[in-house]
């Protein structure tokens, strides 16, 4: 065997692996955990340019530098992340679980309205995902206006 076949098979041999660990880091999905309304930094294993979240209303995934992804919980429930390399590779392939991190909250049901409110330590209004449209604006509304005069 020549030099040149020898150098060949190696650089097919190492494309190979290459391809085989891409496809199960695909394969291999793992879990990640975040609470609602919280950040999470996820370190990545290499460099990523694309991040896609299944379901953006779940979670949002913001790109810190290429090997550090800050993950937040926005929504209730389950979606996945995928993060590419530069030429398209998957370098992560995670379920992200939301959840409600707290048990300090309670949530009151006025027939079909639900409103939220977090006890931590005292009980204020708090807005999450299914609350009442106009229970949400107003706990918006609020929020703004303490903001303003902390200014």
């Amino acid at each position: 065997m020549t030099f040149a076949k020898f150098v060949a098979g190696l650089g097919a041999s190492a494309l190979g692996i290459a391809m085989t660990t891409a496809a199960m880091a695909a394969d291999s999905q793992s879990e990640i955990s975040v609470m609602m309304n919280m950040a999470r930094i996820l370190r990545l294993p290499s460099a990523a340019s694309t991040v896609v979240i299944g379901n953006p209303v779940i979670a949002d995934a913001t790109i810190q530098d290429p090997r550090t992804l800050v993950l937040t919980g926005k929504g209730y429930g389950s979606t996945n992340l995928i993060a590419l390399d530069a030429v398209g590779n998957p370098i992560a392939d995670l379920i992200i679980n939301v959840s409600v991190g707290s048990t300090d909250l309670v949530t009151v049901f006025q027939g079909t309205v639900k409103t939220s409110v977090s006890c931590a330590p005292n009980c204020q209004p708090t807005a999450l995902g299914g609350d009442h449209p106009e229970y949400v604006e107003d706990v918006v509304a609020s929020l703004a206006t303490a903001e303003r005069a902390d200014e």
